[in-house]
């Protein structure tokens, strides 16, 4: 009877193990797909699914088991976020999850992946703090953070004599990025000076009042004059410009946007800024195919910002699950930390030190006659990763 019994067992465990090891792999993806940021909210999901696609050459699988992705909306609140991660991770019982759109929303995140123990991978929240104070081990980021924007924008305001007055949202994306162009603009030894800062409510429409007191720090400074803008969602150049600068000899330094904010920059020939990612300046086989499928996809409309972030979130987590050789976090921590995987942009790789993606950035200068809303821009040069020396933030 006891032979019996352990035979019996026996089958059962050889029935059962290929059954488990088909398991799927799930994988959660959670931004705000309702709130102020929807559009970029829908390019990282859009750039995501595809990133997954290429990675697995379309059979969506890793080492036999099919991805499943769970979509978590949270809102763009933070306490929602949070929530969502914990969901993912307890009840979903997730893999790994990738998000958020926010910079508020994933700061609240992070003790959560701490606390159960999961890799999360920030994309697209830019905020310093989630790979410096706020940074814990389980902590990776593909997008790009707001010292490497800063140092990109600092590469182009090298000139002696600039003066420059700040303006940007009254949220942790906004401080911590001009705190970054401060030190950013050290860092490549800028002569530039930051004279004054501002800080508007996100909801800021009327520009009126923020924009003299910008003009009057600046209209009396010798050289050149530049206001140098962070800012997420609906942009406020046009109404600056509306202001007249130019009767001050005033330039505006808007940074990189999503295609349909840039269009409305379309008038403003020999604009620059620098930029993560525009559809046309990349040359190689990924975003190649991005740019082909995206526009096969979307009646011809090229793949924006957002959606290059989602792709090489997705890349990057099929690189280290294939790495690993499975989901074990203490192994994907192993296997992504020097990390090198390929995106739309080239070449990533994650630093061992905080886990955050170094990559190229782009300088940029608007056409001066664009064809229409997607062609805008000329390249006026890619700014190569060791060329922005990025800080390391974190304390642990």
């Amino acid at each position: 009877m006891l032979r019996r019994s352990i035979i019996a067992v026996a089958g059962l465990a050889l029935a059962a193990g290929p059954v488990a090891a088909q398991q799927p792999l799930k994988i959660a993806l959670i931004y705000s797909k309702t709130g102020p940021l929807e559009a970029y909210a829908r390019q990282t999901e859009a750039g995501f699914m595809m990133g997954l696609d290429y990675a697995t050459k379309g059979t969506m699988t890793v080492g036999g088991r099919k991805i499943e992705v769970i979509l978590k909306d949270d809102q763009f609140k933070p306490d929602m976020a949070k929530t969502a991660l914990e969901q993912a991770y307890g009840d979903d019982k997730v893999d790994l999850a990738v998000g958020t759109t926010g910079s508020s929303g994933a700061l609240a995140m992070l003790p959560v992946a701490e606390e159960y123990k999961k890799v999360l991978i920030v994309e697209p929240a830019v905020a310093d703090q989630i790979t410096g104070a706020n940074w814990n081990r389980y902590i990776f980021r593909t997008a790009r953070n707001s010292s490497q924007d800063a140092l990109a924008a600092a590469a182009t305001l090298k000139d002696e004599g600039i003066s420059i007055a700040t303006l940007a949202q009254d949220n942790a994306f906004g401080k911590d990025g001009i705190a970054s162009l401060k030190e950013a603009l050290a860092a490549v030894g800028s002569k530039a000076k930051v004279v004054h800062e501002e800080y508007t409510p996100a909801q800021t429409t009327d520009f009126t009042a923020p924009g003299q007191r910008l003009f009057d720090s600046l209209k009396d400074k010798p050289g050149r004059k530049i206001i140098a803008v962070v800012w997420a969602g609906a942009h406020p150049l046009p109404k600056l410009m509306d202001l007249k600068p130019e009767r001050y000899k005033i330039e505006i330094a808007p940074g990189g946007n999503i295609l349909p904010v840039m269009a409305g920059w379309k008038q403003f020939a020999g604009l620059e800024g620098a930029i993560y990612y525009y559809w046309g300046f990349p040359k190689n086989p990924v975003n190649d195919w991005l740019v082909a499928e995206y526009k096969k996809k979307n009646a011809g409309a090229p793949p924006d910002f957002f959606v290059a972030g989602g792709m090489a979130a997705g890349m990057a987590a099929v690189a280290a699950i294939t790495k690993a050789g499975g989901t074990d976090t203490e192994k994907l921590i192993a296997a992504m930390e020097g990390l090198e995987f390929d995106t739309p942009k080239g070449k990533m790789i994650f630093r061992k030190e905080d886990h955050q993606a170094l990559q190229v950035m782009y300088q940029w200068r608007m056409k001066a006659n664009p064809p229409d809303n997607t062609d805008l821009l000329d390249l006026v040069r890619e700014i190569p990763a060791d060329e922005m020396k990025l800080p390391i933030k974190n304390k642990r």
